[in-house]
């Protein structure tokens, strides 16, 4: 089994200090090895790595055939290319997701734009689109400063279920750190409540290896 970690936090997580969706992230990713002795762990870290924006001239590169671009077109294409065999690669996602003014962070939306290539993670048909990143299962790890699980504020759910659902993926299981700035008390249950979910999804995990 091969895990693909996405950390989309602008903090890097160090010395246990730092982005605390990357922290459950690792906490789960350390989980999925410990329940699957043969899995490999890859991780990317778009705080450490970021990845750069869909601009005119990374349009332009994608959009000129491999045998026509320049050296800094091709360099372009396979920063995304790397990103896109990752994800290929993977048999389980493992994405840590904080909240930034109620929707996903740019390193994320970066990340999402580099995989989402037409006739290779996803095609158009007579029928429709069909998403070609299909067989994986995704955890995505939300941290919110505040309380907006089911609620008019909370775009990130609908978003990544859209958008990783366009691509294949949907087989999506949501964690939830939520009211982390409202209070230690309020920050204690958030992570309790967050790693309380996760041991359920191992354990459900653990289940499904041995059916």
């Amino acid at each position: 089994m091969n895990v693909l970690q996405v950390n989309s936090s602008a903090r890097v997580f160090e010395n246990d200090q730092g982005s605390v969706s990357t922290r459950l992230a690792n906490e789960l990713s350390a989980g999925l090895l410990a329940a699957h002795p043969d899995a490999t762990l890859a991780v990317r870290d778009l705080a450490r790595q970021p990845h750069p924006v869909l601009d005119e001239a990374a349009l332009g590169a994608l959009f000129t055939p491999a045998e026509s671009r320049t050296p800094e077109q091709a360099a372009r294409v396979a920063l995304d290319d790397a990103l896109i065999a990752e994800i290929q690669a993977a048999d389980v996602v493992v994405l840590g997701v904080p909240m930034y003014n109620f929707g996903i962070t740019a390193q994320l939306k970066n990340w999402i734009d580099a995989i989402a290539r037409a006739r290779v993670t996803f095609q158009y048909t007579e029928n429709g689109p069909v998403g070609l990143l299909t067989g994986k299962t995704v955890y995505v790890v939300l941290s919110r400063g505040g309380l907006h699980r089911g609620t008019d504020r909370d775009s990130q759910v609908p978003y990544l279920k859209a958008a990783l659902g366009f691509l294949g993926m949907t087989d999506l299981r949501f964690i939830f750190a939520e009211g982390l700035s409202m209070g230690p008390e309020a920050e204690a249950r958030a992570l309790a409540t967050a790693r309380a979910e996760m041991e359920r999804a191992l354990q459900g995990a653990s289940e499904e290896a041995i059916a």
